[in-house]
């Protein structure tokens, strides 16, 4: 049984993650310092996968107390790194933070997985890197151009920090651009919990519609769009973390070409936010109050990916639809409201 670390773990993504490493065989120790997340998520990961988690709440731009987890697990065969601060927004206002905290942490990380004989490493990057694309779909070699937000260049340039570390490392690596993550388990027992007013859709979405939120503001109609309003690529947040578990195969079975690979994780079709307001309504029945605002700042007008190669290369594919998004976070946010969940 592979021994994998999985930082910011009781994370949105990091959790659901987890679900997925264990269902298929794997011990995972999760690093989180839980300064944006909930350790709570782990007891819900037990009730899915019956098995407990071990947890270890430190900061991973402390370089010490990060040593000091590998030296406890000397048997670490991977890493998958989740841990960073994600919103456009707020990489907009507090530039420094997002490069602090986004690059020491990944640095720290990779000095670990050199120091302590780590076989793979796999990041969590994100269709940011794209900035706004000439041509859609995106390819894993369409052109990086400038990113939209300080957020995008801290995946910019993580990237080319594990690209140019991988020239000279004995781990491999696999680079995962994810596209919208949305939706929530199954189970309703885990999902989406932002803290603070929610920066992504869905969420924003099902806050409206539950009554924790007045109104909906949908950020800008005047882009050119089909109807005005950006498009993006909606994602299971289940089918993303199993993408995780496939990477980690492949990197064991040994099948890689090359030290360092990228993957797009998108569904190939490309929804503009007005699409999945309606989406959300055919499917709860629910009446959104929404309305139309200014423009963001760091948004990208419309990106969707093509993921022919992680359907090829990993055997992956994604299996839930936007509506099953939709209705998947929407129980999700009733859970919540009824107190059902751990995080009650």
């Amino acid at each position: 049984m592979a021994k994998i670390i999985v930082t910011g773990g009781c994370g949105y993504i990091g959790s659901h993650t987890i679900v997925d490493l264990l269902e298929h065989g794997y011990e995972v120790i999760c690093i989180d310092n839980n300064s944006r997340s909930h350790a709570t998520v782990l007891n819900a990961v037990e009730k899915i996968t019956g098995k407990t988690v071990k947890h270890y709440k430190i900061d991973l731009c402390n370089y010490e107390d990060t040593c000091a987890v590998f030296e406890e697990h000397t048997d670490i065969s991977g890493v998958i790194h989740f841990a960073a601060y994600k919103a456009v927004g707020e990489s907009v206002e507090q530039p420094l933070l997002y490069f602090e905290n986004n690059l020491i942490s990944l640095i720290n990380l990779l000095k670990c997985v050199d120091e302590f004989g780590v076989s793979h490493f796999v990041f969590s990057s994100s269709c940011t890197v794209y900035g706004n694309p000439d041509s859609i779909p995106v390819t894993e070699d369409t052109p990086i151009k400038k990113a939209e937000s300080p957020y995008g260049s801290t995946k910019q340039i993580s990237e080319q920090i594990i690209e140019d570390y991988a020239k000279n490392s004995a781990a491999e690596h696999i680079l995962l651009r994810y596209f919208n993550p949305a939706g929530a388990h199954p189970s309703a027992l885990m999902g989406e919990l932002p803290l603070g007013k929610p920066q992504n859709l869905v969420p924003a979405i099902t806050q409206t519609a539950i009554g924790k939120l007045e109104k909906l503001w949908v950020h800008g109609n005047d882009y050119p769009t089909r109807d005005g309003s950006c498009i993006r690529d909606y994602i299971h947040v289940c089918d993303l973390a199993h993408a995780h578990t496939l990477a980690l195969r492949y990197l064991e079975q040994e099948k890689n070409e090359k030290s360092c690979e990228i993957f797009n994780l998108g569904t190939g079709n490309g929804n503009t936010v007005l699409e999945a307001i309606h989406a959300f309504e055919k499917t709860s029945g629910v009446a959104l109050n929404y309305a139309i605002g200014p423009r963001r700042s760091g948004d990208v007008i419309a990106i969707y990916a093509n993921n022919d190669r992680a359907q090829k290369v990993l055997g992956w594919q994604a299996k839930y639809s936007l509506e099953d998004i939709m209705s998947t976070a929407w129980k999700w946010e009733q859970e919540l409201k009824a107190g059902q969940t751990v995080f009650n």
